[in-house]
């Protein structure tokens, strides 16, 4: 089961207002979400969100089709109210109003992965 990162800039100095803005966070309707023919893509394991300085950081434990992560999000009312929010505080500005420009800057931000470890691929001690 797979981890994507997402980063924001953010402008320094308001790591509380936003901690409060993503403590106030609607969670999504569903953890489950689908392909683009509405077939089932995968589901939403969790996720954890991080701060320091200039950088934010979400990390999305998921399994199933990335790509559709973003799409499913991009529906979700609550994550619209965190990004107008979010938005005085961003250091870089994006336009997340529509599904599409949502989904764009979900790929766009999608950080690339190194390392992924788990106690599923741990090698056992004979």
């Amino acid at each position: 089961m797979p981890y994507a990162a997402i980063t924001y800039r953010v402008k320094p100095g308001h790591e509380d207002e936003i901690a409060a803005i993503f403590a106030d966070f609607q969670r999504v309707d569903t953890p489950e979400y689908a392909a683009e023919d509405g077939t089932s893509a995968g589901r939403l394991l969790g996720t954890g969100v991080f701060v320091k300085d200039d950088v934010l950081v979400r990390v999305i434990h998921y399994e199933g089709d990335f790509a559709a992560v973003g799409r499913h999000m991009a529906a979700q009312r609550g994550v619209h109210v965190l990004e107008e929010r979010l938005a005085p505080y961003l250091a870089e500005q994006r336009d997340t109003t529509s599904a599409e420009g949502f989904a764009a800057y979900f790929r766009n931000a999608l950080m690339r992965s190194v390392a992924q470890l788990t106690v599923d691929t741990h090698p056992t001690r004979v």
